[in-house]
């Protein structure tokens, strides 16, 4: 066990319940129960008990209908349960309590909305009685499954290396990890820390900062041609998207070899991708397989396996979903508390959205807990999970605001609750806990510059534009001080920087634009063109522009022929950082306002436009350059070092997906006694880290082959409006 269990079995975190505290539990239940029954005898006009001894002897009842036959219903009516979050749960209550008014004479419930109104009620009692007591539902659950396992003669400690669980904070940078231990916002890492239990250290993403590139090359051992969240092949006129199953099942199905960090006994939950686990649940690339994985596998590690332990209990649900609806009302107390203080950068935030971040921050999060104890329970090796709560909250609050870092202070308190867990599980684990990357925050590039990054490719590239029109949307509207956006725009245009200048003089060498071809087709696709034959796909800080009338990769000299504007507009874009094109004569080359940087000769002339980028971003973007699906024009916003302030091209006030800031850095809190792993670079060499640390302790190798995807026990449920 690690130091920092050590720790908290000596605090007493996590003991077993002994006998005299689960039945005070029992007792104080039933009196609470009889006397809620009786009180609901008065207050609904449908339910009557007429004599004293009926409230205790249906509390009594009720007892048994959730604590021995609910269980058992549940085995055949979960996915009921499951793919309501819960709430189809009371319906089946509601059904036992229209069945227990029919078995005690003198009961009457009128009709089955107030026996599920009765069905509540006494959950929520139920859920009351043990916080009373401070008892721990998990701790309940571990006592009575450790029985299970025993009766099964699972092996014991001695007999399997240490488990790991790998906790994933998604979107956490190292800079605000760092604050958040600091100021007491993460006291559970704090406590790792200061105990000398855990160590600390940062890692540096690949240019595509972003959960699609790295969860894939963590958990897969590879993340090439992943350019973005979402990316265009022009080969098949589509755009890929990590959050949409059948794409992401088609990214693992590229990237899987059958050996991936999960496929020796593993399991995945709330992930993008399986990570060749055999037991996964909320994951995107599953998804597609789940009607013909739960009609093969119906046994304990069917669909619903990794739900049970969570649904089993109707007070779990109830608990959950008062927990989001409190999340919601928060939410929208944050939002009108930023709109009333003027603060920016800030994006809308009504709508559907507060209901999406109580389902990411609370239920997904509730249940994903519930299956790594589930896992644990088991004896399973390895355990992926991801916690997407922060990163959703950050894009749309802000970086390190009151409400993300009350976020983090609720992750942080779910994996001490699992890190109590741990002691009660059949084998011994430890617990590393990282980030896939971390944010930099910015006003989103369309409200600071009064145009999407879209929207200006397809103006600088001929397309038509509309009338302006007035009393357009709030967020499209630029602030007073626009005439001055208006007037770094109108320099731009004029190609006022040293490299604009020189892009334009070799494209007026070239003769009158009038005697240049031009793309002209303009035929409709499957993608939405921003001009003819011009598709630009955003994701995060990058944006990614192809010529759909040219196959295979367009060199520069190309696109100053046809679109002579283009590239000297761009460079010279206030919002834009740099960009990545391919030179029939120098290779691939990044432009920036100020300078040129030839990477296939390391030359630069004039100012490096990589310079407070990172030490690897040159080796980076090279990279990039080589993926088969390259961009003809790849964009990376523009990063303020002083300020640490860039411009994401979507809608958010925390981003990532590029480079520049924090974006770039994720965390890794691994137990002391491993191996210290130094610089790690890029999410595959994560993976080889991850893998190694498994080897040391004892875990088989991989055996790498087909994927296991392919006969995986999923335990999915439709998830997550994912963002990056």
């Amino acid at each position: 066990m690690s130091g920092g269990a050590q720790t908290g079995a000596r605090n007493g975190a996590g003991r077993l319940l002994r006998g005299g505290r689960v039945a005070a539990r029992v007792l104080l239940v039933w009196v609470l129960v009889a006397a809620a029954l009786r009180l609901l005898d008065v207050w609904l006009s449908g339910f009557s008990m007429a004599d004293w001894w009926q409230p205790t002897v249906c509390a009594l009842l009720f007892g048994v209908l959730s604590g021995v036959v609910w269980p058992l219903i549940l085995r055949v009516a979960l996915p009921i349960a499951v793919f309501t979050l819960g709430i189809g749960s009371f319906l089946l209550l509601g059904a036992g309590v229209l069945a227990i008014s029919f078995a005690v004479p003198g009961v009457v419930i009128a009709d089955f909305e107030t026996a599920v109104v009765v069905a509540v009620a006494v959950s929520a009692l139920g859920a009351l009685g043990s916080s009373l007591l401070a008892l721990d539902e998990d701790e309940l659950f571990f006592r009575r499954a450790a029985r299970r396992r025993a009766r099964r003669g699972t092996g014991g400690d001695a007999e399997m290396p240490p488990g790991v669980l790998f906790l994933q904070v998604d979107g956490l940078g190292m800079d605000t990890v760092r604050r958040a231990v600091r100021d007491g916002d993460m006291p559970t890492f704090a406590r790792w820390l200061a105990d000398g239990s855990h160590r600390l250290t940062d890692w540096h993403t690949d240019w595509s900062s972003q959960t699609g590139a790295s969860v894939c090359g963590i958990l897969h051992g590879d993340n090439s041609d992943i350019l973005g969240f979402r990316w265009y092949e022009k080969d098949r006129d589509h755009v890929m998207a990590c959050s949409h199953p059948e794409d992401a099942a088609e990214i693992e199905r590229r990237h899987s070899d059958g050996g991936g960090l999960l496929s020796v006994d593993g399991a995945g939950h709330g992930n993008l991708f399986t990570g060749d686990a055999e037991h996964v649940s909320l994951t995107m690339s599953a998804l597609p397989l789940l009607a013909g994985a739960a009609r093969r596998r119906r046994g304990s590690d069917g669909v619903g396996a990794g739900y049970y332990a969570y649904f089993a209990n109707p007070a779990n649900t109830l608990r959950t979903l008062a927990g989001a609806l409190v999340d919601v009302v928060r939410e929208i107390s944050a939002s009108t508390r930023q709109r009333r203080a003027g603060v920016l950068p800030r994006v809308n935030r009504g709508g559907f959205y507060p209901f999406a971040r109580s389902a990411t921050t609370v239920i997904v999060r509730d249940v994903v807990v519930s299956a790594i104890i589930e896992d644990m329970l088991a004896g399973r090796a390895v355990v992926y999970a991801d916690f997407l709560g922060y990163d959703e909250v950050a894009h749309h609050s802000g970086v390190e605001r009151f409400d993300a870092l009350a976020v983090l202070r609720a992750i942080d308190q779910q994996i001490g609750r699992l890190h109590r867990a741990t002691q009660l599980a059949p084998r011994r684990y430890h617990i590393v806990a990282l980030s896939d990357h971390g944010q930099t925050q910015g006003w989103a590039f369309t409200h600071r510059f009064g145009e999407s990054v879209e929207a200006l490719v397809g103006r600088l590239c001929g397309a038509p534009q509309p009338e302006p029109r007035r009393g357009v949307n709030s967020d499209a509207r630029r602030p007073a001080e626009g005439w001055q956006v208006g007037a770094a725009l109108a320099a731009a245009s004029t190609g006022s920087g040293p490299i604009a200048r020189r892009l334009r003089a070799r494209v007026e060498r070239t003769g009158s634009e009038a005697d240049r071809p031009r793309t002209v087709s303009g035929a409709p696709g499957a993608v939405t063109r921003v001009a003819p034959g011009v598709v630009v796909v955003a994701s995060g800080h990058v944006a990614m522009v192809s010529f759909t009338e040219h196959e295979g990769r367009v060199g520069l000299e190309t696109i100053e022929r046809e679109f002579p504007d283009l590239l000297p507009s761009l460079v010279d874009h206030p919002g834009v950082g740099f960009l990545l094109v391919r030179s029939a004569e120098f290779g691939p080359v990044v432009l920036g306002r100020d300078g040129v940087h030839r990477l296939a000769t390391g030359r630069v002339i004039g100012e490096d436009p990589l310079d407070g980028y990172g030490p690897h971003a040159a080796d980076l973007v090279r990279r990039v350059d080589e993926f088969d699906h390259c961009p003809d024009i790849m964009i990376n916003s523009r990063y303020d070092p002083v300020t640490g302030d860039a411009s994401p091209f979507e809608p958010h006030v925390g981003s990532h997906g590029g480079m520049g800031g924090p974006q770039s850095r994720g965390f890794l809190i691994h137990p002391a006694e491993l191996p210290a792993p130094g610089e790690i670079v890029g999410a595959e060499a994560l993976h080889r880290v991850l893998r190694g640390w498994l080897t040391h302790l004892g875990h088989p190798e991989p055996a790498v082959g087909v994927s296991a995807t392919r006969g995986v026990a999923v335990d999915d449920v439709a998830h997550r409006s994912q963002v990056p």
